[in-house]
């Protein structure tokens, strides 16, 4: 059996099991535009997978064993592939190397001579694509790596043809301690992906983990706003800079105000000084925060102001991050539908305190719980966030890659709601939902629909 390690180290043939997905396309490009041979399975076509295809790859579109050949040198797999599978047992009888996707990505990354990884419980998306907007205005041909899509990329990625990489890092399985990186961003340090860890102390000592691999010479950028952050900090060997909405971070915010779709602006203080000022057009002061993150990974990396303002004037969003969908009909006028990818009990409570300076009368939500584990674990705080909502509704539980349901339902949630004094309902169809909120929105309300599944639909189908 081969080393993982040699991966990169010369030309050969590799099998992306689910190479349609959004975490393995991208990487997918990258060792075709090396001249590797790649091969793949999904379930599916996909715009990705003809893209793949148009680019060399060789797609099948079901997981079987005979998809694994013999010259097969390695297969990557994400987390979500169970060792069951038709193409993991192919490559266990054939001895042929296997690797996580973020195994192959921490080795890629060694090939760069400046690579960032954006962690954080939330707000990883959206940071990632501030710093890719602020690195291409500054023509540093980033290779981009993002979990969602970023309208100017065109995409969830972008191979650049410089040194330089950004990519998301994720904690769930501990995937982001498989990374190489020069500069790491810690956004927030939260309770979550419960299935894995076993509490906030477990996550805090992974997250810690991950700040202590930078080497020496690298950079934290880290936010003040987290508890206990210099647990974090403390015998760090690479340097560290701060952001946060204190004054004694690096770089803080002050002179803050929204205008009419409660996008911030505001001034960037550093000692005490003014150093630049920021005008946002994504809303709510998390994206302060991270717009901060980005200012301060930027002026790591040496980019002049003008060129961060540019790129942060360029980011006007990425799709599902309050993303602006359309309006519909009720039976008592026009109504706007708002998407969010918001799966946390934080980023509600963001993306709805966020949406107070936006335009309405009476605010919706329809809220799609993401995954039994994490619905049962924070349901207070779940409970708590939505009460912002002048209306709540509540769709099915997205189970994702759960089947156990341990007790629990979306009508749970609306009791525990119920209890706190706030009414919610419960329905247990998307068509259902779409005909109470046709019969029931109002002329000027503002509906978000929001949750990580395909909630999503909801809002698509009544634009339509």
């Amino acid at each position: 059996m081969k080393n993982i390690e040699d991966v990169t180290k010369g030309k050969c043939h590799v099998h992306f099991v689910g190479i349609g997905g959004i975490s393995m396309s991208g990487l997918a490009e990258i060792l075709l535009n090396r001249g590797y041979t790649v091969t793949g399975s999904d379930i599916r076509h996909s715009v990705v997978t003809d893209t793949l295809e148009s680019k060399g790859a060789i797609i099948s579109y079901s997981q079987v064993y005979e998809n694994i050949s013999d010259d097969t040198d390695y297969i990557v797999y994400t987390a979500a592939v169970k060792q069951d599978n038709p193409e993991m047992i192919a490559a266990k009888d054939k001895d042929i190397a296997t690797m996580t996707r973020a195994e192959l990505l921490g080795f890629i990354m060694k090939d760069y001579k400046t690579a960032i990884s954006v962690a954080g419980t939330h707000g990883k998306t959206t940071t990632t694509s501030m710093i890719s907007e602020i690195m291409m205005a500054y023509d540093m041909d980033p290779t981009i790596l993002v979990g969602g899509i970023l309208k100017s990329i065109g995409g969830n990625y972008r191979i650049g043809h410089s040194d330089n990489l950004i990519t998301e890092a994720c904690e769930y399985t501990n995937s982001f301690l498989s990374f190489f990186s020069t500069i790491n961003v810690i956004l927030n340090v939260k309770e979550d992906h419960l299935d894995f860890f076993k509490d906030i102390d477990d996550i805090r000592n992974s997250f810690k983990i991950f700040a202590n691999k930078l080497p020496k010479d690298g950079t934290l950028v880290i936010n003040t706003e987290i508890d206990d952050m210099e647990y974090f900090t403390k015998d760090l060997e690479a340097s560290y800079v701060t952001f946060g909405l204190k004054d004694f971070s690096d770089y803080y915010p002050a002179n803050i105000s929204y205008n009419a779709f409660a996008c911030a602006s505001f001034d960037v203080m550093n000692k005490g000084d003014k150093v630049s000022h920021i005008d946002l057009k994504v809303p709510g002061e998390h994206n302060m925060l991270n717009a901060l993150a980005a200012y301060a990974t930027a002026k790591v990396m040496g980019v002049p102001d003008e060129f961060i303002l540019k790129g942060l004037d360029n980011y006007n969003g990425t799709d599902r991050r309050f993303q602006y969908k359309g309006t519909f009909k009720s039976d008592k006028g026009t109504v706007t539908v708002i998407d969010d990818y918001a799966h946390h009990p934080d980023e509600i409570e963001a993306t709805l305190t966020a949406s107070r300076n936006y335009p309405h009368n009476k605010l919706w939500v329809v809220f799609q719980p993401h995954t039994f584990t994490r619905t049962k674990a924070l349901m207070e705080r779940f409970a708590s966030s939505l009460t912002l909502a002048d209306n709540i509704v509540l769709a099915k539980i997205y189970p994702a890659r759960e089947t156990d349901d341990l007790g629990i339902s979306s009508d749970t949630l609306r009791e525990k709601i119920n209890s706190l004094g706030k009414e919610a309902l419960y329905l247990d169809s998307f068509e259902k939902i779409k005909k109470f909120l046709i019969n029931n929105c109002e002329d000027g309300d503002l509906l978000i629909t929001m949750g990580a599944g395909d909630v999503v639909n909801i809002g698509d189908e009544l634009i339509k």
